[in-house]
């Protein structure tokens, strides 16, 4: 049977340890924060990881079950982040409720392009799927003896299929996913002259 002196210690190490993991979440967002305006510097950090990864996988000769499955991913991921928010394709009843749509024609207002997955959530997931498949190939039990070359022939006609029907939409409802900044209209200069 518990006394009073052991249900205290036990919220108090509870309480400790709520602390500790409210602590840690609140760096690792802090952290995140003062990344979220270095774009071009987060990219490169990304792809230096990818680098490492595949210099490990070649290196190594093994884990392609692994690069696969990140490959894989990283398709996903970047089909999301090329497709609207609000897909045109599933807007059957025309209504306006959903919020902004793309713009059908050119006379119409700008809209930005809005996507399904946000660019810094797109990076964030590439670079955490990088570094768990760089943890999985210290881990033999991942390293799964596979024909290598079926994998990559089938990842590429996965690509292409994936890539073409992605555009096919992009052509049928007139939307580009990269929109730089808002169009800057020419102004017509009403200053009046005095003779």
């Amino acid at each position: 049977m518990m006394d009073g002196n052991d249900l205290v210690s036990e919220n108090s190490r509870r309480g400790i340890f709520s602390q500790a993991w409210t602590r840690i979440s609140q760096v690792y967002q802090g952290t995140l924060d003062k990344w979220t305006p270095h774009t071009r510097f987060r990219w490169v950090g990304s792809f230096v990881l990818l680098a490492l990864f595949m210099l490990r996988i070649f290196t190594k000769q093994g884990w392609y079950i692994v690069t696969y499955a990140l490959g894989i991913y990283h398709l996903n991921l970047f089909i999301a982040f090329l497709t609207p928010k609000i897909d045109p394709a599933m807007d059957f009843d025309g209504d306006d409720d959903n919020g902004p749509a793309l713009p059908t024609r050119a006379t119409e207002e700008f809209r930005p392009f809005i996507r399904r997955l946000p660019e810094f959530k797109f990076w964030l997931s590439v670079t955490k799927s990088t570094l768990v498949a760089i943890c999985c190939t210290f881990i033999d039990a991942f390293n799964i003896p596979v024909f290598w070359p079926i994998l990559v022939m089938y990842f590429i006609t996965l690509f292409c299929i994936t890539m073409k029907r992605q555009i096919k939409h992009m052509i049928k409802y007139r939307y580009l996913p990269f929109t730089h900044s808002k169009p800057k209209y020419k102004t017509v200069d009403s200053a009046v002259t005095i003779n």
